[in-house]
């Protein structure tokens, strides 16, 4: 049986499918406006193997500013994260609400802030009850992105991710986003990962490379825009 938080951190629920669902600010709306969504290992936090420990967590060069841009363009940020570690029994829930403030802590300690964090722990194969095999909102389904985009007012079709497994693009492209930035950071430099990353470009779904998150300010178009244009 897993161990879960009592009580939960400020915004936080975890539902009745298992899926981490935090709204930590809220978002000015109507009418609807583009999302960033990132993934969270190797994108905003360095890559280690099964994040668990506050002492091992460290941001990438480059995301909070990234997150900071995002933030004074008025665009919401949103971390949606596979966390098959829960699922394995490597580490539990409250492990990660650890990791996650330890994270956000640094992200306001430079001045910038998430709006939203959204978790999956399932995983075929894993621990019950979060054993279920492709999990809507396990990447690359999009359930994550969905549940966002329910709890705030985010245009999907303008919304971009930032990601360094093909599965983040995947993710946004069958939740409609316009678009997805992968990284060869974390995990994006494996073999073979980027041409999958690049085989997600489909119809009006593009995907752009880069080295890391720093790279978003100069290849994400909806960080470059002003609040105004956002509406």
């Amino acid at each position: 049986m897993t161990a879960l938080i009592d009580p939960l951190p400020f915004g936080a629920t975890i539902g009745d499918d298992g899926v981490w669902r935090q709204v930590l600010t809220r978002v000015p709306g109507p009418p609807l406006r583009p999302a960033l969504f990132l993934d969270r290992d190797g994108v905003i936090v360095e890559e280690v193997h099964y994040l668990h420990r506050v002492e091992d967590m460290g941001l990438e060069d480059g995301a909070a500013e990234v997150i900071a841009a995002a933030n004074a363009a008025g665009v919401p940020v949103v971390v949606v994260t596979n966390q098959s570690g829960i699922g394995r029994g490597k580490y539990d829930w409250p492990d990660f609400a650890n990791v996650q403030e330890a994270m956000l802590d640094a992200l306001a300690d430079a001045g910038a802030f998430v709006n939203a964090v959204y978790a999956c722990p399932h995983i075929d194969g894993g621990r019950a009850p979060y054993d279920a095999k492709d999990h809507p909102a396990r990447k690359p389904g999009p359930g994550m992105l969905l549940a966002a985009a329910e709890a705030m007012p985010i245009d999907l079709a303008r919304s971009w991710i930032v990601g360094d497994r093909a599965g983040d693009m995947g993710a946004a492209r069958r939740a409609g986003c316009a678009g997805g930035l992968h990284v060869s950071s974390g995990h994006g430099s494996a073999d073979g990962e980027r041409k999958l990353a690049r085989d997600e470009i489909r119809g009006s779904f593009d995907v752009r490379t880069g080295g890391s998150i720093a790279d978003a300010m100069a290849l994400i178009p909806i960080l470059s825009l002003s609040e105004e244009s956002q509406t």
